[in-house]
């Protein structure tokens, strides 16, 4: 039914939020989030009056700046 994809290309992780017209998982979207913030409280007001389609250079702008964030393969082992 969801069959919906993190933007950040390679990226297997659910779905969390939207980026512009795409969407992104939970990690991105805090990178993305953090993102923003280092470029002024200007980008913030500036990105809340964008719509969905005028948001998409934004993110493809951020979109170019991260890598995959891998999600852990299971509990770390203790030696």
């Amino acid at each position: 039914m969801n069959d919906l994809t993190c933007m950040i290309e390679g990226c297997q992780a659910r779905v969390y939020s939207p980026a512009g017209t795409q969407h992104v998982c939970k990690e991105h979207f805090l990178s993305f989030l953090t993102w923003r913030r280092r470029k002024g409280q200007q980008m913030f007001i500036h990105y809340a009056g964008l719509t969905m389609e005028q948001r998409d250079p934004i993110a493809s702008e951020w979109s170019k700046t991260v890598s995959i964030i891998e999600a852990p393969t299971g509990p770390a082992s203790k030696s």
